[in-house]
């Protein structure tokens, strides 16, 4: 059921970030708001902002657009994106929960106003409800929220919503986005979790090859949806495609695009890890650890976990053991600190400490670490696997 709502609510995502900004285009007529090229540059300029963490300048011109058209729902939208990208760093924090929700709820009331008495914004409202309650589904989604019910029920709004825009217009680059999402999810989806196949013969038939290829369509050839849909493109290629010369490319368009954004940067060094570009990838992570101690906003723990751990696999490959016991060090810290405690990132540092410090003849410290990296563990877990086989050999030798 989890893997269900998360594709709905990735589908939701994905005609969401179309909407905003939507080029103009002679055969779309039903485009009425979000076609217009003076708005369409001001928002353009904004969500430039918003991608680049410089909210106040962002949301400057967004409560201008409240002001001017608060009979539509593009504005109590981009305000909610706004939030939504405070929350992107860390979703482990709820601070920005209240605010994303209340604006989406706005956009939401707004838009139906406007699908109920005005005809010709009928599939422009359409785009902003699937948007909406796409995000409201997402957030509902989140590991740490975990409301599957109302999960279900948003998303399951939001792909209605997204059928009827589609029914009304002609898909350009922008408005493709959904579909391209849709298409490779609806596919993924059952071809990883085959006990979901039942729930989806009641969804449309999708296309994962054709998903991936509209999902490129769009991050190459579209104007506003090109961040958002890059995002995903990165994501999808990395984890799911196992194209990390794809995904490279994307995370340095992004990273070298918005260089204020910490989901990026951080994204960014994890593809040069993967990657083994280390030395550049250290000069990445160091610059992270950098910007949190500075306090800048959005830089905090959990990119600190990977900067560190990365930093810590970085040293130990260059045997400056040191070094490397510092950073595994931080990375335990920072982990700790969000309460990532299951996380790979955790238990391995744990082991590497435990290793480096039985190399370096701390007996005692080596066994404390692989005690903790067996207890955090599952007991299916790799590294409960392999911390208790390493505490196995050390009661051998000690007992030889």
């Amino acid at each position: 059921m989890k893997s269900l709502v998360v594709l709905l609510m990735m589908t939701a995502v994905g005609t969401c970030a179309a909407t905003p900004g939507h080029r103009p285009d002679n055969r779309d007529s039903t485009l009425i708001l979000i076609s217009n090229l003076d708005i369409q540059l001001e928002a353009a300029e904004a969500l430039t902002n918003l991608y680049n963490f410089e909210f106040d300048k962002a949301e400057a011109k967004f409560r201008y657009f409240k002001i001017k058209y608060g009979w539509h729902p593009l504005p109590y939208f981009l305000l909610g994106l706004s939030e939504w990208w405070k929350i992107m760093p860390n979703t482990k924090s709820t601070v920005y929960d209240d605010r994303f929700l209340a604006y989406m709820d706005s956009a939401i009331l707004v838009a139906e106003r406007l699908y109920d008495k005005r005809p010709e914004y009928k599939v422009e409202a359409s785009f902003f409800l699937a948007a909406a309650y796409g995000f409201k589904g997402r957030l509902y989604a989140d590991e740490e929220r975990k409301n599957w019910r109302k999960a279900a029920v948003v998303g399951k709004r939001a792909l209605n919503y997204l059928e009827e825009s589609k029914a009304g217009s002609e898909l350009s680059p922008e408005l493709l986005f959904g579909d391209a999402l849709y298409n490779y999810f609806s596919v993924w989806v059952p071809e990883n979790y085959p006990a979901l196949k039942p729930l989806l013969w009641f969804f449309r038939k999708g296309d994962k090859k054709l998903g991936l290829e509209q999902l490129k369509q769009v991050s190459y050839n579209a104007f506003y949806t090109r961040t958002e849909a890059m995002v995903w493109l990165m994501r999808i290629l990395n984890s799911y495609e196992n194209d990390q010369p794809g995904a490279f490319k994307a995370s340095q368009y992004l990273r070298q695009t918005y260089p204020g954004n910490p989901y990026f940067h951080r994204y960014y060094a994890r593809v040069l890890y993967s990657r083994g570009s280390f030395p550049e990838m250290a000069k990445e992570c160091h610059q992270i650890l950098a910007l949190i101690d500075s306090g800048r906003f959005g830089y905090e723990a959990t990119s600190g976990r990977y900067a560190a751990f990365f930093l810590g696999q970085h040293y130990d490959v260059l045997r400056k053991y040191d070094e490397a016991k510092t950073h595994y060090e931080l990375a335990v810290k920072y982990a700790e600190e969000i309460g990532a405690t299951e996380s790979g990132y955790y238990l391995y540092s744990l082991i590497a400490l435990g290793e480096i410090n039985q190399r370096q003849g701390n007996r005692e410290a080596a066994k404390r670490y692989f005690k903790d990296a067996k207890k955090r563990a599952g007991r299916k877990d790799e590294a409960f696997k392999d911390a208790k086989k390493r505490l196995r050999e050390m009661e051998k030798k000690n007992s030889d």
